[in-house]
């Protein structure tokens, strides 16, 4: 069979110089994206994919209004996870989050500039949404040194220019998250700085048509990959010699072959370690006809959250008959309070009409009850009643949010925990289930 240069050049020779949601279809392109694994998965699947350049319009626009909406001179955003949104680029997250060297202005009059780092401005010039790439917001001491100020000053004075060439005299700014010689230099330049979080978790919280599809694209390929862990646990686990850690990597993996990009958190554990929850997963060996829970807390293809939690036993043995109820109360709490998301509801009716845990579940329940995901965990945050804070959260779901519902079941001086998390999305009349991946059998006392 003969090879053709013109398709060695795109990343699915099958398809035309596009890919099903827009991306260029060119091995070389500069933008990341889903790999070929992932659109043969989404295909067989039968699955909508997003229109991408749509999707970045939807969250551009949505961004310049809320900005007009608080009557903001503009938007200056430090945190990757609101840079992606903006800009939809992304450049070493992991290190930008503790190096923060990228900073975007998004103006009143929608005019968007990013700040990267000094040899890479190229890396968002595939959106023109971002109209200019500049250098220079790299205000942390180990670049700087004992000169962060006057960096931070001619930073400010650049912000400044662009204010009052796109947003008139308004120098109500908004930040998100400025390192403290940026935000005294902005405030010596005359502006008046308010918090940037509130305006984008609320611009974040509801997701527009595309970004659902990306989202169910994600959450196909977080699921693929969790049945290849899961497989690799059930085979080799009995065997002996295999750590927490070596589960752990087939997820990481499974998800980089797919185009995701990195997992936030190391929360899976086995046996004993299950309990108390929040442990990380290390070298520990798994023992056969032990429990395996974990929660993904996975950043996937299109930079998409997967939050999805699951206990699974290992073994040919049945379960112990405490741990199956522990397992059916859990999902009995999360689908019960799946079943109240509708537009309309409040956060206060959720946390107020949440199923009640069993007393000894009590003291080791989970932080929250449910929570807003998107690029990340996100805005908003239901809490138990014990912990509710009143005033905090009195705001009503709307078409278009999406939230993660858990539970985590343990007793205190217990040996296991139970975790389960589905990722649901709010229509107009109800909610729709985004997690597919099934309870196990063996735990819900099927087997």
């Amino acid at each position: 069979m003969n090879s053709h240069y013109r398709d060695q050049r795109k990343i699915d020779p099958t398809k035309g110089a596009r890919l099903p949601d827009g991306n260029l279809n060119d091995n070389d392109r500069i933008e990341i994206g889903p790999t070929l694994l992932a659109y043969r998965e989404w295909e067989e699947a039968g699955l909508q994919l997003p229109d991408l350049e749509q999707m970045r319009r939807y969250r551009w626009e949505r961004l310049t209004q809320h900005i007009v909406a608080r009557d903001l001179g503009g938007l200056l955003l430090f945190d990757p996870l609101n840079i992606r949104y903006a800009t939809d680029s992304t450049n070493m997250q992991l290190w930008n989050t503790h190096n923060p060297f990228r900073a975007v202005l998004v103006c009143a009059d929608g005019y968007m500039v990013i700040w990267d780092y000094k040899n890479s401005p190229f890396l968002s010039k595939f959106n023109p949404l971002v109209r200019e790439q500049r250098a220079g917001a790299d205000l942390f001491y180990f670049d700087r040194g004992d000169k962060i100020d006057v960096a931070a000053d001619v930073f400010s004075g650049q912000v400044v220019d662009l204010i009052r060439e796109h947003g008139g005299t308004n120098m109500r700014l908004a930040v998100d998250k400025p390192m403290l010689h940026g935000l005294r230099a902005l405030e010596a330049h005359g502006f008046q700085v308010v918090p940037g979080e509130e305006v984008t978790e609320k611009c974040r919280a509801v997701k527009g048509p595309d970004e659902v599809l990306a989202m169910r694209a994600a959450c196909h390929s977080c699921e693929m990959a969790m049945y290849e862990m899961e497989a690799f646990a059930r085979e080799r686990i009995p065997m002996g010699g295999v750590s927490e850690d070596d589960v752990w990597a087939v997820l990481h993996a499974e998800n980089i072959k797919r185009g995701g990009e990195w997992i936030e958190t190391r929360l899976l554990t086995t046996g004993q370690r299950t309990n108390p929850w929040f442990q990380e997963c290390g070298p520990r060996i798994a023992q056969n006809n032990e429990i395996l829970s974990f929660d993904t807390d996975l950043v996937g293809p299109y930079g998409i959250c997967c939050d999805i939690s699951r206990s699974w036993w290992i073994g040919n043995l049945k379960p112990p008959a405490d741990m199956i109820y522990a397992m059916q109360h859990s999902v009995e709490h999360i689908q019960t309070n799946m079943e109240m998301l509708k537009p309309g509801v409040s956060i206060n009716e959720l946390s107020a009409n949440t199923h009640v845990l069993d007393e000894r579940f009590q003291a080791q329940k989970y932080g929250c009850l449910m929570h807003g995901v998107g690029l990340c965990d996100e805005w908003p945050l239901v809490a138990y009643p014990d912990k509710h804070v009143a005033g905090a959260f009195d705001y009503e779901l709307e078409p278009g949010m999406t939230l993660c519902v858990e539970v985590l079941a343990g007793e205190v001086g217990g040996t296991f925990s139970i975790k389960l998390e589905d990722q649901v999305l709010v229509t107009e009349d109800g909610y729709e289930l985004l997690t597919k991946y099934p309870f196990d059998p063996a735990l819900m006392g099927l087997t």
